[in-house]
C-alpha cells in the first residue's frame, strides 16, 4: 500500500474519531461537564489527522522513496493516533502510568516533520506527473 495513501486515509479517520469524540462531549456538555483529558486527546487529535491529510500530500510532492518516505509516514501515523491515545487511556482510565510515553510519541512526531524540513530544504517540489508545480503567488 502506498505510504502517502496510508497518511491521507489515517487522517481522513482520524478526524472522523475526533468528530464522533466531539459529539460524545457535547453530550456530556448537555449533562454536566467534559473532562479536561478528553479535550485534550480531542484536539490533539484533530490537528495531528489535519496534518496527515497534508503530510500525505507532501510526501507525494516532495517525491520521498524508500526509508525516508517509509519513516515519515510510519512515524507520523504512530505519533497520529498514539498521542492523543494514551491521554485519553493513561487519564480517563486512571492507567498513568501510560503517561510519560507521550514523549516517545511526540518524538516520533518531530522526527517526522524534521524530515520533511530536510526533504523541503534539499529538493524542488514536484507535480504528480515529476515536473515542477505553476508557481502561485504565495510561493516564495
Amino acid at each position: 500500500m502506498c505510504m502517502s495513501r496510508i497518511l491521507k486515509t489515517s487522517g481522513f479517520l482520524g478526524l472522523a474519531t475526533m468528530m464522533v469524540v466531539g459529539l460524545y462531549q457535547y453530550t456530556l456538555l448537555e449533562s454536566g461537564g467534559v473532562p479536561s483529558w478528553l479535550v485534550g486527546g480531542h484536539a490533539h487529535l484533530g490537528v495531528l489527522s489535519i496534518l496527515a491529510v497534508v503530510m500525505g500530500f507532501a510526501v507525494d510532492a516532495f517525491a520521498l522513496t524508500g526509508r525516508l518516505r517509509a519513516a515519515v509516514s510510519g512515524l507520523f501515523v504512530v505519533g497520529q493516533w498514539l498521542l492523543p491515545l494514551t491521554i485519553w487511556v493513561g487519564v480517563g482510565l486512571g492507567l498513568t502510568f501510560l503517561i510519560p510515553t507521550t514523549f516517545l510519541w511526540g518524538v516520533c512526531l518531530i522526527v517526522s516533520m524534521l524530515i520533511m524540513a530536510w526533504q523541503a530544504w534539499v529538493s524542488e517540489p514536484t507535480t504528480p506527473g515529476g515536473m515542477p508545480g505553476p508557481a502561485t503567488p504565495a510561493d516564495d
